[in-house]
């Protein structure tokens, strides 16, 4: 069984397009190291910018692995260029009751 998790990115300013390049490569990276499955995963977007993505690692192994992983390693340094990591209690409007978020189409994740 999987582990489905939901990862939180905020751009750094002038970089939502950067950003947006990361996004394409994650689960395509992920993948070919065998530490995503295929379902496919859900990109949204939050009135501040900040991107979240369901999505699917293999295990909790592979999760471990992917920290010693120099393919998850590299994209993981292009992430930390253009977002920061953030918390679901760090996201603007996750308090409210049923926070709206815009669908962020994703080609072939």
């Amino acid at each position: 069984m999987g582990k489905m998790v939901i990862a939180l990115f905020r751009p750094k300013p002038d970089k939502a397009a950067d950003l947006m390049a990361c996004m394409r490569d994650h689960l395509p990276v992920l993948r070919g190291q065998g530490l995503a499955t295929s379902r496919p995963s859900v990109v949204l977007s939050a009135a501040d910018g900040t991107l979240l993505e369901i999505f699917e690692w293999e295990s909790q192994a592979a999760i471990d692995s992917a920290h010693g992983n120099p393919a998850v390693l590299a994209l993981w340094q292009r992430y930390e260029a253009c977002c920061d990591y953030i918390t679901l209690g760090d996201l603007t409007g996750a308090t409210t009751m049923f926070p709206e978020f815009a669908l962020v189409e994703m080609a072939g994740t």
